[in-house]
């Protein structure tokens, strides 16, 4: 199974962990940093060694240009401090939020660059699963690539476009492009393949397998086939979907997706792990020497 669920976006859900008592009207809360203890420094740098080692040889290097422009393997990072290195190298600052927040608040934020990390950080039970998305998914699967301005970029139109998905029922394929392309996407870097997504980099597991494992299909980016298919939220992903670069990805989001929606409505979903016509399919990175 995954190591934690990711933030596509999704209303929050009875139950949820994040005190929401205390939400502004945009859905933010104080992160109060200077309430986290020993523990909750403690959890952090441990999820935070295991990741590094794996990412150094598997994650895409801008990722690890934004991670070590961050200098967050101390504790639990203040998030004002990072904002200030981030609007320094993109314009982007951080804004805490309580956990998952809804579509409108979150698209919104988005679209003027502040992007939502949850405040709270797992128990030391959680190391290896979580039910929700925490401060270290958030804030080392994808404070990282904010750092980037071309990726950066395409966060931002990302965001532009939830209104009028909203406005012409285009959520669902709205969402796996985020889903895919944030959470769980895959870059070619001079022919190696690499991670990118905060879903698998921030996963002890699915990081390696999304890489060098043969079984999931790895298929060359392409929008519409990427918001025309289903993702697994209960165990690691079946497709992943590869950049040749970022340029492309910000490209994808120009224009109005308006007349998109009702054209992907017309044409069959395709279930996770399933071939469709016109796939380039790319192969899994050689399994290094342990």
């Amino acid at each position: 199974m995954p190591d934690v669920a990711s933030h596509a976006p999704v209303p929050p859900q009875p139950g949820l962990r994040g005190d929401y008592g205390h939400v502004a009207a945009d859905w933010t809360v104080a992160q109060d940093w200077e309430s986290c203890g020993a523990t909750e420094h403690s959890i952090w740098r441990t999820l935070y060694d295991r990741q590094i080692r794996l990412v150094r040889d598997y994650a895409a290097p801008e990722f690890l240009k934004g991670l070590a422009a961050l200098d967050a393997a101390d504790g639990v990072p203040r998030f004002e401090a990072a904002s200030e290195r981030l609007r320094r190298l993109t314009g982007w600052t951080l804004v805490a939020v309580p956990g998952l927040i809804p579509d409108a608040p979150f698209f919104a934020h988005l679209a003027a660059r502040r992007f939502p990390v949850t405040v709270w950080i797992r128990r030391p039970d959680e190391l290896d699963y979580l039910v929700e998305p925490d401060v270290f998914h958030d804030f080392f699967g994808h404070v990282p690539l904010l750092a980037d301005p071309v990726f950066a970029g395409y966060l931002q139109s990302y965001g532009e476009k939830g209104a009028e998905a909203i406005a012409h029922g285009g959520l669902k394929p709205l969402a796996r492009l985020y889903w895919y392309m944030v959470e769980f996407g895959l870059i070619l870097r001079d022919g190696d393949l690499r991670a990118y997504g905060a879903g698998m980099l921030s996963s002890a597991g699915e990081t390696v397998f999304s890489v060098e494992d043969p079984g999931p299909l790895r298929v060359a980016f392409e929008r519409d086939r990427v918001m025309r298919t289903d993702y697994r939220i209960d165990d690691f992903q079946q497709t992943y979907f590869v950049l040749d670069d970022f340029a492309r990805l910000f490209r994808a989001t120009e224009g109005t997706f308006a007349g998109l929606y009702p054209r992907l409505a017309a044409l069959a979903t395709i279930a996770p792990g399933e071939c469709a016509e016109g796939d380039r399919i790319v192969p899994p990175r050689t399994r290094r020497a342990a």
